[in-house]
């Protein structure tokens, strides 16, 4: 038996075939065409059919009709409901800091709603960016309160800026 070492290796018989020389004359076998077929778009040099192209028919990205509408002044907002607030003691301030620090909300650069799914048993000082209705008199009612920040107004483009 031959030994065997990395440099005696090689492919099983019938494993490898030779080189096709592509287009180096008659005796090749591809002569002429060089295995391209005749004439048409993929025998051309540089021809090449793209991966989205569907034969000519109508592509389905324009056969299907455009649905959807991203609104551009939306604002994302982070969700927690009342329920979730019985993690807290006591007293606490709920603000975007510490609900990131109890895990309740992902990022603290995206603005927080509390909304009012569940019942609140503490007393509370929220903090945060918005409250819906419900849960500002669940909070309330449990003897909390809410400062919201002071909403930005928006100057008119017609009226000039106050000078300092």
């Amino acid at each position: 038996m031959k030994s065997l070492r990395i440099g005696t290796l090689s492919p099983a018989k019938g494993a490898t075939h030779a080189r096709k020389r592509r287009g180096l004359g008659p005796a090749s076998g591809t002569g002429g065409t060089a295995g391209r077929g005749h004439k048409g778009q993929k025998a051309r040099s540089g021809g090449k059919v793209h991966r989205w192209f569907e034969g000519g028919q109508m592509p389905q990205s324009r056969r299907l009709p455009k649905v959807g509408f991203t609104p551009i002044q939306r604002v994302e907002r982070q969700v927690v409901n009342v329920t979730d607030l019985d993690r807290f003691e006591k007293g606490a301030i709920v603000s975007r800091q510490t609900l990131l620090k109890k895990r309740m909300i992902d990022r603290i650069d995206l603005p927080v709603k509390i909304l009012g799914d569940g019942e609140l048993l503490v007393a509370l000082q929220v903090q945060v960016d918005a409250v819906s209705a419900t849960a500002r008199t669940k909070i309330e009612a449990a003897g909390g309160t809410i400062t919201l920040p002071v909403a930005r107004v928006m100057r008119p483009r017609h009226v000039k800026k106050a000078r300092v």
